[in-house]
């Protein structure tokens, strides 16, 4: 049975999710569709590729995933459809497969060229259903469209290493429900440059010198549970993707505050990590 995933900006609120959902059922009513998110920021391609990047590998081999952000098709934003890693993708060209496959080649790509067939002002509806059932029926990429070789390229934020490797200086990529901020520091990077020497990070006025292993680490057990320092606890870890993230245990930005308002912190803002010499 086909595996299909939605990625979008369409958010909760407006018919756009059903009636993309409808359409795929209508098209192969035993699919399964699975929503990866649909709260991504309006045309955030750096946030979308993020969460996918991170989600799409939990799936089998075969999957077909879509990506519904900011795919009007334009002469300067073409629809591909792609292979990659053993799954489907099929998105507007615009850079965020660039970001999603910035470690792997893709198997096969081919530009989407369906549209004279289909009038369409929805294209995720009219003509990504539509490629999205094709492969899920077994057909293959080159009915859909005409090879390529290239996709649009996007460079994402890098981290920065001075000459002595003394410092590594991030950015800010993604900010998570709980309002918890991801760097772009990840642990490879941090342990090749660290070479276990002692660090302080820095996030505006705020340091770190220890990154824990996982968010209730920072906590101390031992103690009563009233003498515990538990409510806006400070901490650093490597999270699930094995990014450098900020956090704030147990926060919730409605109401007591998170690591991205109580830090100040937002896309793209700097992190630094000096090491000492």
């Amino acid at each position: 049975m086909a595996i299909i995933t939605l990625t979008t900006d369409f958010g909760e609120k407006d018919h756009f999710v059903g009636a993309v959902k409808g359409a795929i059922y209508s098209e192969l009513p035993d699919v399964r569709i699975v929503d990866i998110s649909h709260s991504i920021n309006p045309f955030s391609i750096t946030e979308a590729a993020y969460i996918i990047q991170n989600a799409f590998n939990s799936f089998p081999k075969g999957s077909i995933h879509i990506i519904g952000i900011d795919s009007e098709l334009n002469p300067e934003n073409k629809h591909i459809a792609l292979k990659l890693d053993g799954h489907f993708f099929v998105c507007a060209d615009n850079g965020i497969m660039s970001l999603i496959a910035s470690e792997i080649v893709p198997e096969k790509i081919v530009e989407i060229n369906i549209h004279d067939r289909i009038e369409s002002n929805f294209p995720v509806l009219d003509v990504f259903v539509q490629v999205a059932c094709h492969i899920a029926r077994g057909g293959t990429l080159e009915v859909i469209g005409k090879t390529i070789q290239e996709i649009k390229y996007l460079t994402g934020i890098k981290p920065v290493v001075n000459t002595d490797e003394t410092q590594i200086i991030g950015n800010v990529i993604y900010i998570d429900n709980y309002g918890n901020v991801i760097t772009n520091i990840s642990r490879k990077l941090f342990k090749d440059v660290g070479k276990g020497r002692k660090f302080e990070i820095s996030a505006r006025n705020y340091k770190f010198r220890t990154i824990h292993e996982c968010y209730s680490d920072a906590i101390n057990f031992n103690l009563e549970k009233h003498k515990r320092e538990e409510d806006g606890k400070k901490l650093a870890l490597f999270n699930s993707a094995n990014f450098l993230e900020l956090a704030i245990y147990k926060s919730n930005p409605q109401t007591v505050g998170s690591a991205s308002t109580l830090f100040g912190l937002r896309f793209r803002d700097t992190i630094t990590i000096n090491f000492s010499s």
